[in-house]
């Protein structure tokens, strides 16, 4: 990798922790050139603009974040029933990456920027029609395999689980503690128990 792509990623990487603790309209360039430790003629050789470095954020970080940590682990168990609750398990519980004061980083840019920003609201659906359509995906050929019930709509399970996700999240928040994710756990245990 060239010295201009690895900077460029550095500055990604380390604006995207920042923005994940402080969030986006609160963090300024100069904060971002200061974390990064870049010149700011370096970070506006690479973006022209904050936002931007913001869809940059979206595309190349969350984008195959989302796919390493939300879509590929739902694919390591042959029950998607287990699979879901196993994969929803893991990022509430045990993912260091999230943290449980600071929510969902796709979940809280939707938050934010939706409202104001187009292009953010466009890439942010991409990620969230992404994750829709493997998780949907999965419940189909779960109802091929006979894990889950012919009569079940794919569609409306997986956007009933994704959206108590991102709503357990601001709970999560609310409380700086794991435990408040537990009621939503037991809950989507008995629930997805009734898709059988």
């Amino acid at each position: 990798m060239k010295k201009a792509e690895t900077t460029r990623l550095s500055i990604l990487h380390k604006a995207f922790k920042l923005i994940y603790t402080k969030g986006y309209q609160t963090t300024s360039i100069d904060e971002i050139i200061a974390t990064t430790q870049v010149t700011k003629g370096a970070f506006y050789y690479h973006f022209k603009t904050k936002d931007e470095m913001g869809l940059a954020i979206i595309n190349e970080i969350l984008k195959p974040s989302l796919t390493e940590s939300f879509i590929d682990p739902l694919y390591t168990i042959e029950n998607p029933l287990d699979a879901i609750y196993t994969l929803m398990e893991n990022l509430l519980m045990k993912t260091e990456f999230l943290k449980v004061e600071y929510g969902c980083p796709t979940s809280n840019f939707t938050q934010e920027m939706t409202p104001w920003n187009v292009d953010f609201g466009r890439a942010l659906k991409e990620i969230t029609k992404l994750w829709i359509q493997s998780m949907t995906s999965l419940i189909e050929k779960g109802k091929e395999n006979a894990f889950v019930r012919k009569d079940v709509n794919a569609k409306h399970v997986t956007v009933f689980v994704i959206s108590g996700y991102w709503g357990i999240r601001n709970f999560g928040k609310l409380e700086n503690t794991k435990k408040a994710y537990l009621p939503y756990l037991n809950q989507l245990k008995t629930y997805l128990h009734t898709l059988q």
